[in-house]
């Protein structure tokens, strides 16, 4: 087994152990941190000019934002605020559509925006008997890489505004209440 496999291979089983271990609540913190991870990698990829690999990280930022995020939405018990987020859902894979087919940097970097501000806000109203989400090797790698201003680890500067305690309870409705 070389290097490279065996690190794909670790990382792989840290974070299955991950989501087998994590409430509902983690498991969203999860998808944040995994998109945002991608369009590290995509932005990557586009500075190197290695577009299969800035293609590959877009596509999984797209489907972990749909398949994950817009998914887990429960729009009968969220309302209008579920409804709300499927459409900025939406608009972040347009974003992100644009930024494959232009090479588009803004765009990566509005949509990884977007997103810090919802793992914020989400991060915000976190059970008090859940743990912090432990630091991945894979995003540890990322966050050393030279040329990406992006940075995972500084999601909490990113954040406008902090929310009112009343809308945050609404917000973990969008979610069935997670």
């Amino acid at each position: 087994m070389n290097t490279i496999t065996a690190i794909k291979t670790y990382n792989n089983v840290g974070v299955e152990s991950g989501v087998a271990a994590a409430d509902p609540h983690q498991l969203i913190l999860m998808l944040y941190q995994g998109a945002l991870l991608a369009i590290v990698n995509a932005k990557n990829g586009m500075l190197r000019k290695d577009i299969p690999a800035k293609g590959a990280a877009i596509s999984q930022a797209i489907l972990i934002i749909d398949d994950g995020l817009k998914a887990s939405l429960n729009k009968d018990v969220g309302g209008e605020l579920a409804h709300n987020l499927a459409a900025l859902y939406d608009y972040m894979t347009n974003r992100l559509l644009t930024a494959n087919l232009k090479n588009d940097v803004v765009a990566l970097d509005e949509v990884a925006r977007l997103l810090n501000d919802l793992k914020g806000a989400w991060e915000s109203i976190r059970p008090k008997s859940t743990s912090t989400l432990p630091v991945t090797p894979t995003i540890a790698r990322q966050q050393e890489t030279p040329n990406v201003k992006l940075q995972v680890a500084n999601v909490q500067s990113t954040i406008s505004t902090p929310l009112q305690s009343a809308t945050v309870r609404h917000a973990m409705s969008a979610y069935g209440g997670v």
